[in-house]
């Protein structure tokens, strides 16, 4: 099928001037692909987690460990989504820059390097070093690919997340009492499912 702008358009809902490697809190949502229960279950009012749901706990708990430059505050894991806050603190990055060359014996065995040509078109799309969007694509890969090797091959995320740039302490404060009562209000919860 060949791209047509006026179908495959897809809007960003990311702020357009907003960079999001900058030092920030963020309070993030993901949810499961056509919001199906994943995760667990609510039994008298907490999360019972599947299989899947302590797996996406682990990698969750995991990140912080992956990228040294974001830390975890309040978060937790409803039966079809994810709520979580991301702190990115910029003076944790520590950029390292190397050529990558690949080593080829030639006929007379001596060593030719090859350094790879940049793709200069994805290295303007693509989110960089230190932004949200890698850490939030990375969280969701590992758990898609646990869940191919355990055969849950209809598991799948929706195609975006949600993000929300927490402002101040009443902002945090806020959002943190939302994510504690959470599973309290699961049957009124917007992204309930049966």
């Amino acid at each position: 099928m060949n791209y047509e702008p006026k179908i495959h358009y897809r809007k960003s809902i990311r702020l357009k001037e907003y960079d999001y490697r900058n030092a920030n809190w963020y309070y993030i949502t993901i949810c499961t692909g056509n919001r199906i229960n994943w995760f667990g279950k609510i039994k008298e009012s907490k999360i019972v987690l599947s299989q899947v749901g302590k797996k996406v706990k682990e990698y969750w708990e995991q990140i912080p460990m992956h990228f040294n430059y974001c830390d975890l505050d309040y978060y937790v894991i409803m039966p079809n989504h994810l709520h979580g806050i991301i702190i990115i603190n910029n003076h944790k990055i520590v950029e390292t820059r190397r050529a990558v060359q690949l080593n080829t014996p030639t006929d007379n065995h001596q060593i030719k390097l090859i350094t790879p040509a940049k793709n200069i078109y994805f290295s303007k799309i693509s989110p960089q070093k230190g932004h949200l969007g890698i850490i939030i694509r990375t969280f969701k890969s590992a758990v898609k690919k646990y869940c191919n090797q355990i055969g849950l091959n209809k598991f799948n995320w929706q195609r975006n997340y949600y993000e929300h740039i927490i402002h101040n302490e009443s902002d945090l404060y806020n959002i943190r009492k939302y994510t504690e009562l959470n599973p309290l209000k699961w049957e009124l919860d917007e992204y309930y499912q049966k």
